[in-house]
Formats: structure tokens, C-alpha cells, sequence
């Protein structure tokens, strides 16, 4: 069974609240092929009870680096995938690991990919998601759905270890976390300068934007066009339309209002053609 891919897979336990936990989340990878470990400003972790619960898996717990946010902990990912337990508008496009996982290990056989858990007590917040580019969602009783971090991991992490042993797709080098966050960034201003988003709740819309290119797993060639998008709508949006206006107005005409005037209009931002009427 091929190796490579499951040790390009990461697990990011986001603010972990115990130490038992966490090495029970060590146990878990271990059985199941997985390496890397990062834990996002954990809490006070003791190590007796992580030690005692890693069990052997002392080696993936002595590796696990320590991050200040997820930001970091993600940024040389290709592909940041989270998990969730809750519904609601933003977490409503999560799979089940079995149909994710796949795509996951596609993704790893050439770049390095990130399986984010959240808190044990609520999971990962919206702010969170934000730098998730796919969503996970493991199915449960409707009973009781919330699952124990290691229970979370070991699930995901075990439909990760059987699509690496079935011959899949290898998909190309993907551009890094730290790329795509800062194109979403630039879009975000790019989008509020032409009053596309709510200045009040720009997120609302971004969200949406985020899972659509997160679906498409954007390489480092899609961020440049997704930047030199952002550029020029910010050009725009700051009044690049009177250039564009400029350039294309043709000689003055005889019959009322010249040519100028209606490319002018055209080109203009909507706000702009309100603001005029």
C-alpha cells in the first residue's frame, strides 16, 4: 500500500483542550499511517496523560509542532480541508470523509494537505473556515453528533489510509495556503471598492467565493490571474472607468448626446450612474 501520499497529510487540532486528547489524536494517526501532527495555540497540555494515551505512538507526539494560529499552521498546504459537525449556510457544502477522501489523497500525492479539527467543545469557527478551502462532515445519529476529537480523527484518517491503496489521480502542484488567503484578501478589497460586498458583513459573500475555488483546487497559476482580477477591479473601482471612458470616446457627434457620453455610461460603476441620474 502506497505511504507517500498519507505522510503528505497533516492533522491540525485548532485551541485542543486536553492533553489526553491529544495523544489519543497521536494513537490514531499512528495506526492509520499518518505523520504530522500540529497543534494551534493548544491549551496547557499535560504531558503524562498525552504520553499515557499516545501509547506507541511517542514518536508522532514528540514531532508536533506548535503554531500560534491556523494561518501558520496551514501556509505551505496545497490543500486545507475542515471538518464540521454543525449545518448552517457556511459549513452546508461539507462531504463525508469517504467521498473527500480521494480527492484528499489525489492532492497528496504531490502536495502537502491539511485535515483541520476544531475545539472539542464547539469545532472550528467561522473565522476558522475561512482558510479551509473543502469541508468534512462525518455522519452521525441525529441524535448525537458531536463526536471525540480522536473518534474525528481516527474516522477520517482511516478512509484516508483505504483510498491510498486504490489507484487514483495525481493532482498537480497546488498553490500554498498562504497564496490563496492572500488573493482572497485582495478580491475581498477589490470586490468592496465597485460595492459588490456589504461593508458590514462581507463575508457573506466570500464565503460563497471561497467554496466555489476551493472545489477547483487552484494552482499557483490560477492565484496570479485571481490577483491580476483583484488589481483590476480595484483600478477600476478607484476610477479607472474615466480612463477607460477617455480611450474609448470617438469624435463628437451632431445628433444630441455624443457616442462618448454613452460608452461613459456603460463603463461606469453602477453606484456612479445612480449617483448621476
Amino acid at each position: 500500500m502506497p505511504t507517500m501520499p498519507l505522510t503528505n497529510i497533516r492533522i491540525v487540532l485548532v485551541r485542543p483542550r486536553g492533553g489526553a486528547n491529544v495523544g489519543a489524536v497521536a494513537r490514531a494517526m499512528k495506526n492509520m499511517g499518518l505523520e504530522d501532527l500540529a497543534l494551534v495555540h493548544p491549551a496547557i497540555v499535560k504531558q503524562f496523560w498525552s504520553k499515557a494515551m499516545a501509547v506507541h505512538a511517542d514518536d508522532v507526539l514528540s514531532r508536533a509542532r506548535r503554531y500560534a494560529g491556523l494561518a501558520d499552521a496551514v501556509a505551505d498546504c496545497g490543500l486545507v480541508v475542515g471538518t464540521t459537525c454543525r449545518g448552517g449556510l457556511y459549513r452546508r457544502s461539507a462531504d463525508p470523509p469517504r467521498v473527500a477522501a480521494p480527492r484528499i489523497l489525489a492532492a497528496a500525492r504531490s502536495n502537502r494537505v491539511a485535515l483541520v479539527f476544531g475545539p472539542e467543545d464547539h469545532g472550528l469557527s467561522n473565522e476558522d473556515l475561512k482558510l479551509c478551502q473543502q469541508l468534512i462532515t462525518i455522519p452521525t445519529s441525529p441524535g448525537y453528533v458531536s463526536l471525540n476529537l480522536a473518534q474525528a480523527v481516527l474516522v477520517c484518517a482511516y478512509e484516508c489510509l483505504v483510498a491510498a491503496g486504490v489507484e487514483a489521480t495525481t493532482t498537480p502542484a497546488l498553490a500554498r495556503a498562504e497564496k490563496v488567503e492572500f488573493m482572497f484578501q485582495r478580491l475581498q478589497a477589490a470586490f468592496l471598492s465597485i460595492g459588490f460586498l456589504h461593508r458590514d458583513n462581507p463575508d457573506h459573500i466570500m464565503f460563497a467565493f471561497r467554496r466555489v475555488l476551493g472545489r477547483a483546487q487552484l494552482e499557483e497559476s490560477d492565484v496570479k490571474i485571481g490577483l491580476g482580477l483583484a488589481r483590476q477591479i480595484e483600478w477600476f473601482g478607484r476610477g479607472g472607468w474615466r480612463s477607460m471612458a477617455a480611450r474609448c470616446k470617438p469624435a463628437p457627434s451632431a445628433e444630441s448626446g455624443s457616442a462618448g457620453e454613452h460608452v461613459a455610461a456603460v463603463v461606469r460603476p453602477a453606484a456612479v450612474v445612480r449617483d448621476r441620474d
